[in-house]
Order: C-alpha cells, then sequence, then structure tokens
C-alpha cells in the first residue's frame, strides 16, 4: 500500500489528486489531506442548495464537486481528509473507518461506527464517510473533524429550502462534534495526522511512503484545471431543478420562478405588483440561456436596464432576487 501526506491545501488540487490516484494507479493506495475553507459537495447534489451563497462568496469559500454521493461537507484546516483506494474491496464501511476508531480508542476517546457511515463520539458525529466504485477499484474517502470553526460550517451551509425543488440529494444535518473536545492531552491536527498514518504503516502490509513525482503533479494540476476548478463541473453539473423567490423592492414586491438545467435557465416567470415601462415577458426572454450565477447575470445586466422593466427595481434588486 502506497502511503500519501499530501500537503496541499488548495481543495480544487485535492479532489483532482483523489481522481489521479483512483483511475491512474494500480497499487492499494492511503492518502491524508487537508483543505483550506471550502463546501465539498456529493456527485449528485444542486450545489446552489447546499451553500449560503452570500456568505461563502464574503469569505471566499471554494464550492468543489466531489466523485462520490451523499451530503455537501465543510473542510477547514483544522478537518483531516483520508481517503483509500484499493482493488477487490467489499467495501464494507467499518473496514474502511476501522483504523481510524483505533487510533481513536488509543488515545481513551470512545469513538464509535453507527449508522450507515458515520463515525460518532458521544452520539454526535465527527466523521462523514462516502465511496465509489470503478473498473474494480473503490475509492472510500472520508472527514475526521478535528479542531473545525462550527459557526462557519454552520453559516456556510445554512440555506433556505424554500428557494429550491429538485431531486437532487439532500444533506442530512446531525449534531456534530469536534475531536480535539474529547482528548485527554492537547495536540495538534498535524499530530494527529501523524498519529494515523504511523497506525496505517504498522498495520497494513506491505505499506511504504510515496510522493508525487513532477509527472504526478503535472497532470492533477491538468485536471484541477480542466474540471475541478471549473463552474461547468461544480454547479453546471447539477441536476435539474426549479428555483423561486420573492424580494420587496422601492417599485413593490417582485416575485421570481426559474427553471435550471446543467446550471442554465431554461425558463423564467416574474410576478409583482410593481409597475413596468416595457413588458415584462421580453426580460424573462433575456434570462432563458443565462448561467444560474452571479458573475452570468451581473454581465447580462451591464447590457439591460432592469427599471426599463420594472420602475424602481434596481440591478442590486435583480442579483438578490435570483439568488
Amino acid at each position: 500500500m502506497l502511503c500519501i501526506f499530501n500537503d496541499s491545501n488548495d481543495a480544487y488540487f485535492n479532489m483532482a489528486v483523489e481522481e489521479y490516484v483512483f483511475t491512474h494507479f494500480c497499487d492499494d493506495v492511503f492518502m491524508l489531506w487537508r483543505n483550506e475553507p471550502a463546501i465539498i459537495v456529493g456527485l449528485f447534489q444542486n450545489s446552489l442548495a447546499e451553500i449560503n451563497l452570500d456568505y461563502v462568496n464574503e469569505k471566499k469559500i471554494k464550492v468543489v464537486r466531489r466523485l462520490t454521493g451523499g451530503g455537501a461537507v465543510f473542510h477547514d484546516l483544522q478537518n483531516l481528509n483520508f481517503t483509500f483506494v484499493e482493488s477487490n474491496s467489499n467495501g464494507n464501511f467499518r473496514t474502511f473507518t476501522q483504523p481510524i476508531i483505533e487510533v481513536l480508542n488509543n488515545l481513551g476517546v470512545d469513538a464509535r461506527f453507527e449508522g450507515r457511515n458515520d463515525l460518532m463520539i458521544d452520539g454526535r458525529k465527527f466523521s462523514g464517510n462516502a465511496q465509489c466504485v470503478s473498473n474494480g477499484r473503490m475509492l472510500h474517502h472520508g472527514t475526521l473533524l478535528f479542531d473545525t470553526a462550527m459557526t462557519d460550517m454552520s453559516n456556510a451551509l445554512k440555506v433556505n429550502p424554500l428557494k429550491f425543488e429538485d431531486k437532487a440529494v439532500k444533506s442530512v444535518r446531525k449534531r456534530v462534534t469536534n475531536i480535539s473536545e474529547h482528548l485527554k492531552s492537547p495536540m495538534t491536527v498535524l499530530q494527529f495526522s501523524d498519529l494515523i498514518m504511523k497506525h496505517i504503516m504498522d498495520t497494513k502490509p506491505n505499506c511504504r511512503k510515496y510522493e508525487f513525482t513532477d509527472e504526478d503533479i503535472a497532470a492533477i494540476t491538468k485536471l484541477r484545471d480542466e474540471k475541478y476548478s471549473t463552474w461547468e463541473w461544480n454547479f453546471g453539473h447539477s441536476p435539474k431543478y426549479s428555483y423561486s423567490k420573492m424580494i420587496r423592492t422601492k417599485g413593490g414586491n417582485v416575485e421570481l420562478h426559474l427553471n435550471i438545467e446543467k446550471g442554465i435557465i431554461t425558463a423564467a416567470k416574474i410576478y409583482g405588483d410593481f409597475f413596468a415601462k416595457r413588458d415584462v415577458s421580453d426580460f424573462e426572454k433575456l434570462l432563458i440561456g443565462v448561467r444560474h450565477e452571479k458573475d452570468a447575470v451581473a454581465d447580462l445586466l451591464t447590457k439591460v436596464n432592469p427599471e426599463d422593466y420594472f420602475l424602481g427595481v434596481t440591478s442590486e434588486d435583480v442579483i438578490s432576487l435570483m439568488f
């Protein structure tokens, strides 16, 4: 088994690392890694419906889609992630998470596997896990909340469920805890990481450390730039959904309904008690074919004055209405 400590903190790069190792390596692999603040959404999720977009933009939190299903998770540098890639695996979640439980038990922490894919301490979740299979290879990965900023996590994942209607996989929120709160003696997240890596190397057969070559890094960077950092993958890959919102403006109440497919607006309908200078249906038609994304809408509004259609409604109002 190749044992890798990936010291990149770039979420786009790290998602590319997982795919590259999954699809290009023949050896079994164990890897530890961390991200700067990011939301990692499941393969089948509607990204916008999983995030607090204003907070994410304000804090410059990356939103990245992963290869596995399940719900959205928040990462920061006090969250440690682990990845197994194995051939001929039975896919047992307990098997993959058992080394983590053993390390914590050795530290005097009563960590347990519960439910379908969660690790818990005193009934509170500290790790969620997910898997995917391709060409006889299995990728299993999990989060480990070590000393994560819970306020940032809560704010970044706080979404108004009334805005979206879709069949995408929804995240299920559970009571969570940080591992650091349960340790008998304090340690850093990197010290904890070292303990896990040592345990893996001591207990798994034929382990050896591996560092990415220049060729590996070039291929991973290409995958990062062409896939994992793109709007098309992270937002355009979202399932078909409907979006609705109403706001109060100086010109009156404005209510918007959108249909979106592959991140592109396919239908728009606007209602309200505002006064119109031009036919509102003309504005609705302008929205069709536009990405449901702030920069794309802002670009449209540099070419169109909303007040031509809605008296007292500004471009800022339209942005607020659409996100």
